[in-house]
């Protein structure tokens, strides 16, 4: 079934990230806002386990709704790191600017895959 393997693509994804996480946090911990309170490595390390958790609760078919849309809050969460980033590589060598300005945009197609995924 095709919503089933784009929910375990999706679970895929998320525990992917998590676990980039906690094996390389440094890229992370760069891209988390200033304006929030404690240190950029605790903010990696809650996003990482709550992509781990989301990860996990849209594997498994009894929490799959649930699971889905907390990654759609998630992404959507997110994107104020990924502003952060684009303003952060303004000045870096062409490539990765557009890298990250491509992460801006990419959230949305993201957000709607995990809703695509809620419904089922």
């Amino acid at each position: 079934m095709a919503s089933d393997r784009s929910a375990r693509l999706l679970g895929g994804l998320l525990l992917t990230a998590g676990v980039a996480h906690f094996a390389a946090p440094r890229p992370f911990d760069a891209i988390v806002p200033r304006s929030l309170p404690g240190s950029p490595r605790t903010w990696t390390r809650v996003s990482g386990v709550a992509e781990l958790a989301v990860g996990a609760a849209v594997l498994l078919p009894r929490s799959r709704r649930a699971g889905a849309l907390a990654a759609a809050g998630l992404f959507a969460a997110v994107f104020p790191a990924n502003v952060k980033m684009a303003y952060d590589w303004r000045h870096r060598p062409a490539p990765q600017r557009a890298a990250a300005l491509a992460r801006l945009p990419l959230q949305a197609p993201l957000v709607a895959w995990a809703v695509r995924v809620a419904r089922g």
